[in-house]
């Protein structure tokens, strides 16, 4: 059995290999004894169902597939996902609900009529669903009373998506999955693919000087509070009645000048943001002698080109669910961009 288990294995990683770069949309993981999956996802806005379907695209498997809802989350042209301060990826792979009995069976005896699998890992699979070793005739017995569990793998197949190589098990409605079999979907592993499918808007710094500025000369840094807003995915399985909700609210944002000769402020160079949205505050007529409380002082010309100022900003990211737990933390995320800040030596006259 180990042997087969490993010719499986090859062949999902050459199959994988193929949908990712052959196929536009969420494709089907290859067949494997003991199950198989893929969750696809996008970064649209709204509601996107993700699933399986077989090689013959004609049994799709929605039972317990993730729904995601995006209507909240990030919008525009210039979007995209945080990179996690922490080292953390969203979960590789899961075991969710994925067939009825009937859609087991329909599944399985093609493959074990065909003999792909060898007569020995066949007649085994047919005495585990079948002959009652545990399960007797695919647990039709048990039809609309529960579902049969398999793995499912995310989409951009980080390390560790083939590791959920259990054999199909059945859970009943209301019972919790085996507590032996580990990585079966929870709020939290819910909670982390919602992480995944977050996206964050980006928006040049309002500048004053906004075009050219001076050495030595302060100029203010400034956002108004409708670029800002906390933005949200919701992840959920229907069948379970469970969900999740993942938040990313901004919390900060921090000057990087483009160069070591300058002066940031403050000293730290991170900008609160306010409860509004708002970071720093709008240059003012009669604010010259004041000290910006969000910007940069260049210490030097930027010659015939220009320096290229990154304005990043923090997202506080947190999750609640169907556990009832309340807010959970998971690690925070930065989104940024870069513009182009021309300085200027400030000409004297000579008399």
């Amino acid at each position: 059995m180990p042997a087969v288990t490993g010719i499986r294995r090859i062949a999902v990683t050459i199959a994988l290999a193929t949908s990712v770069c052959a196929l536009s949309a969420p494709s089907a993981m290859a067949d494997r004894p003991g199950g198989g999956g893929s969750v696809g996802g996008g970064s649209g806005p709204g509601t996107h169902t993700s699933g399986n379907a077989s090689d013959d695209g004609k049994l799709s498997s929605t039972v317990g597939v993730i729904v995601y809802d995006r209507s909240k989350n990030g919008s525009g042209q210039s979007v995209g996902p945080v990179t996690p301060l922490a080292s953390w990826t969203p979960p590789a792979c899961w075991y969710a609900p994925k067939y009825s009995p009937a859609a087991l069976q329909a599944y399985l005896e093609p493959i074990w009529e065909a003999g792909s699998t060898g007569d020995e890992w066949d007649a085994t699979q047919r005495d585990r669903y079948v002959n009652g070793k545990p399960y007797k005739d695919f647990n039709k017995d048990e039809a609309g009373k529960g579902y049969w569990w398999d793995s499912y793998v995310n989409k951009s197949f980080p390390p560790g998506w083939d590791k959920c190589d259990e054999p199909y098990f059945w859970v009943a409605t209301g019972d919790d999955p085996p507590a032996d079999i580990p990585n079966t979907v929870t709020p939290e592993i819910l909670a982390k693919l919602a992480y995944n499918e977050i996206r964050v808007p980006s928006k040049d710094v309002s500048l004053a000087p906004a075009d050219t500025t001076k050495v030595n000369l302060p100029t203010w840094a400034w956002l108004d509070g409708a670029t800002f807003k906390p933005v949200s995915v919701t992840a959920r399985i229907d069948a379970l009645g469970m969900w999740a909700t993942t938040t990313a609210k901004p919390v900060a944002l921090k000057i990087d000048p483009g160069t070591s000769d300058a002066v940031t402020y403050p000293a730290s160079g991170v900008c609160q943001i306010d409860g509004n949205g708002t970071v720093g505050e709008k240059y003012a007529k009669g604010d010259a002698d004041r000290t910006p409380p969000c910007g940069v002082r260049y210490l030097r010309s930027s010659g015939d080109g220009s320096y290229q100022l990154k304005a990043t900003v923090t997202w506080q990211i947190s999750w609640t669910g169907s556990d009832g737990g309340g807010a959970h933390d998971l690690p925070d995320g930065t989104f940024g961009r870069s513009q182009d800040v021309t300085v200027q030596e400030i000409q004297s006259v000579n008399r």
